[in-house]
């Protein structure tokens, strides 16, 4: 019976070592470029989140001031000549209905702004969630990638290990084989 040394058994360990460390060597600066990725892609989140507010502010300011300026006269106007069209006589004591119509028509005018400020204030807030749903979503890839490198990094150590005790087997079998032979 022939004895494989230890020092072949101890060579192909340390073969395989050197591989899985290898292989983790590689993986290692994948993971940090993975990291640096996403907190690069968080920051061009925030950057175009700041330059769509910037974009949208003017915008929204303009909008308040075209329906301040050109809309509420325009309903103060309709309702005010709606308002003579349907006064049957002007009468010196029922000054009222007019005086109603006309705060009316502010009212209205008021509602209408306030909903546009309100709607604007939703938008905001809807960049801001989607800014924050992007930043989320850089990071879960990230992780997923590290994870997938670190499966296979895993996968490829078990392969090593595998192929390596395989090798040793075979390399047992072959010595007892020439032992039978030699006995």
């Amino acid at each position: 019976m022939i004895v494989v040394p230890d020092t072949r058994l101890s060579h192909m360990r340390a073969q395989v070592a050197r591989a899985a460390d290898l292989a983790s060597e590689r993986v290692g600066p994948m993971a940090g470029q993975a990291r640096e990725v996403a907190h690069q892609a968080r920051g061009t989140a925030g950057d175009r989140l700041f330059i769509a507010r910037e974009w949208a502010a003017p915008k929204l300011d303009a909008a308040a001031h075209s329906v301040e300026e050109q809309i509420a006269p325009k309903v103060s106007a309709l309702l005010s000549q709606a308002a003579s069209k349907i006064d049957p006589t002007p009468r010196a004591r029922s000054r009222k209905w007019p005086m109603l119509l006309l705060f009316t028509g502010i009212a209205i005018g008021a509602a209408g702004f306030a909903l546009y400020r309100k709607n604007a204030d939703q938008w905001a807030e809807t960049m801001k969630e989607n800014a924050s749903d992007a930043s989320q979503w850089a990071a879960e890839k990230a992780r997923a990638g590290a994870e997938k490198v670190s499966d296979v990094t895993d996968e490829a150590k078990s392969k090593i290990d595998s192929k390596a005790d395989q090798m040793g087997r075979k390399a047992e079998h072959k010595a007892d084989q020439a032992s039978k032979k030699l006995s």
